[in-house]
């Protein structure tokens, strides 16, 4: 190895994970130690005994949704509901609310979590979407929001930041709207819950979809909805709930409604130690700390001839999702060789976001895709950009 290699052989070694926006990782030790409590010493379902075991997995559960409350600032924890995450949550409440003749209006940097379910919907029962004009760094006017309001406007759904290109969009200024006109707002905080401060009664927010495995720090499969919205939602599947069980139908108390099954409790028993984890180190200091990470990449990024940055430059408007182009070069290989090379793993792609890729000019190529989370490093940065120079110099020769 030359001298700059060694100055990065550790990192070789062990790999270089910039692929947050997708999932988090490593995940706290907090955790992983939870996990493997409730497997090796407790193993019960909740909402199914009377016995010690079950009783102390009903108080993990419930703890779990008070913390829920407390990082988004909801006071009631039956309000909070368990799902797999965010996709079904967002799927839940729409197929649970939209009927046949229901307007809709969503934005243009939309991950197919809801544009699919919408696009079906508009299929199967006759509901009609407006897509709201965004700019290339994938800015929204929350004016035009207001502009194509509809009477027979059912719902507003909306992703906090781009998977794409990190673009954080005025969610205040559109729950302010949809208050105004008592249109239901449902908020995707896939890319936001746990790095950036969220507050449901602040943000105006209706209906809040989170997911557990992103900047929850917590394990995939895990997520849910907060419902702060008195309006009907149907239920979206039908089961088991560990009470009043000679009842043909599903009870309509929350959050027994919407949580057949047996649940996660796996899962749940790592999203309890990571929202604790999150709670006690501050949601400020993640976003701050991730921030100053973000710069510094834009920065060394933005220094290198024949790389295309898509998206705001704006560090106060974003999150850690940036996508780019390196001129000449497939985005597709670019990864492979990236991963393959220096153990160097990003995301290639359109990232189940084609609107906005259309937007940006990149929905034939793709971008590729870094993800920096709250354990990123500058040093990571920095082997990452002495990795890109080496591509281009392997193109250039």
């Amino acid at each position: 190895m030359n001298k700059i290699c060694e100055q990065f052989e550790t990192l070789f070694k062990k790999g270089v994970y910039l692929d947050h926006a997708a999932t988090s990782f490593p995940k706290p030790d907090c955790v992983v130690q939870s996990i493997n409590n409730y497997i090796v010493n407790n193993g019960a379902s909740s909402s199914r005994g009377g016995y010690g075991r079950a009783i102390k997995a009903d108080y993990m559960v419930y703890e779990t949704r008070k913390w829920i409350g407390e990082l988004f600032n909801h006071k009631k924890p039956s309000d909070i509901i368990f799902t797999s995450g965010v996709t079904e949550s967002l799927n839940g409440i729409m197929r649970g609310i939209l009927k046949d003749g229901d307007h809709v209006i969503t934005s243009s940097i939309e991950h197919n979590a809801v544009w699919r379910c919408l696009k079906t919907l508009e299929r199967d029962r006759n509901i009609s979407i407006t897509t709201v004009k965004t700019t290339k760094e994938g800015i929204t006017n929350h004016k035009d929001i207001e502009d194509n309001i509809q009477r027979n406007t059912k719902l507003i759904v909306f992703n906090h930041a781009s998977n794409v290109i990190g673009t954080i969009q005025p969610i205040r200024e559109i729950g302010k709207i949809a208050r105004k006109y008592s249109i239901l707002f449902l908020l995707d905080t896939a890319q936001t819950a746990g790095i950036l401060p969220i507050d449901m009664e602040a943000d105006n927010i209706d209906i809040l979809a989170f997911t557990g495995h992103k900047g929850l720090l917590g394990p995939s499969g895990t997520g849910g909805l907060i419902i702060n919205w008195d309006g009907d939602i149907e239920e979206w599947k039908s089961g088991g709930t560990g009470g009043n069980s000679a009842d043909p139908f599903m009870p309509e108390i929350l959050p027994n409604k919407f949580e057949a099954g047996t649940m996660n409790m796996v899962g749940i028993a790592g999203l309890h130690a990571s929202i604790r984890y999150l709670l006690d180190t501050g949601v400020d200091k993640i976003c701050a700390v991730e921030k100053e990470v973000i710069g510094y990449t834009l920065e060394q990024l933005g220094a290198i001839n024949g790389i295309q940055i898509f998206g705001t430059n704006n560090v106060d408007l974003m999150v850690g999702a940036i996508s780019f182009t390196i001129d000449g070069i497939d985005s597709g290989k670019a990864g492979s060789w990236l991963d393959k090379r220096y153990h160097i793993m990003v995301r290639t792609g359109i990232h189940c976001a084609p609107i906005l890729h259309k937007i940006m000019g990149t929905d034939k190529t793709g971008t590729i895709r870094i993800g920096i989370g709250y354990s990123t490093t500058k040093e990571e940065i920095d082997y990452f950009i002495y990795a890109l120079k080496e591509l281009l110099k392997e193109q250039l020769n």
